[in-house]
């Protein structure tokens, strides 16, 4: 599976200190397993889209599929207060 990252959640998460990066790359690292590991839940009024809770921050994500391969899309990464605006 490949991970890829919005412009946006890869600016945000270059932002965090190396400790907080380091929790939320082992949480998005979870989400390759099969089942997915972690605090998962859809997000209402998205199709596709689900959260990831990894202390106060959200991952947003969702799975692609690009013929035999997946892609797991990296959409926002931010606080729990700010990430669904």
């Amino acid at each position: 599976m490949e991970i890829r990252y919005s412009k946006e959640a890869y600016k945000r998460l270059k932002r965090y200190d190396k400790k907080t990066r380091r929790r939320i790359l082992n949480g998005i690292n979870g989400l390759t397993q099969a089942p997915p590991k972690g605090d998962i839940k859809p997000l209402k009024g998205s199709n596709n889209e689900l959260r990831l809770v990894v202390g106060k921050y959200r991952v947003v994500y969702e799975y692609l599929a690009n013929g035999n391969l997946r892609i797991l899309m990296i959409n926002n990464i931010d606080s729990r207060g700010d990430v669904y605006k």
